[in-house]
């Protein structure tokens, strides 16, 4: 059914409800944000060694993400841009939000593996476009 929504609602004036359901609906996506097909390919890009060869894949793979995945992308990192910039207020630095984004927008398709090690190379792709964001979406 069409649930509206009453955003005047108070329950969404703290900023944890408002980020915990974002973060509830990208989880829930059947696919992440990061298609599985295109997890392994993120994470051995981050491994590069040489900065300028890493940014030039990286920024090659979010271009050759799927356009609704790479719109999406475009404008939630837009939005962790502003509020990377507020970081002295929200205390949400870039590797803060990594944290809190990374294994939500990368995960691998089964749950196999070294999770531990994934969770580091997920969060530095994030930090990656963060840190890259006007390289990475030019306007």
């Amino acid at each position: 059914p069409d649930e509206q929504l009453d955003l005047d609602d108070g329950r969404w004036e703290d900023i944890h409800v408002v980020t915990g359901a974002l973060k509830l609906f990208l989880r829930e996506l059947p696919e992440p944000l990061v298609p599985f097909s295109h997890f392994d390919k993120f994470i051995a890009a981050i491994k590069i060694q040489d900065t300028s060869l890493r940014g030039n894949c990286i920024r090659d793979l979010v271009v050759s993400l799927p356009p609704a995945h790479h719109d999406t992308m475009k404008v939630l990192f837009r939005h962790l841009c502003r509020v990377v910039e507020h970081k002295e207020e929200n205390r949400m630095s870039v590797q803060s939000v990594a944290i809190v984004f990374g294994p939500t927008l990368l995960r691998p398709a089964s749950e196999e593996g070294n999770m531990a090690m994934h969770m580091v190379f997920q969060n530095q792709v994030v930090e990656h476009i963060l840190n890259h964001y006007g390289y990475i979406f030019p306007d």
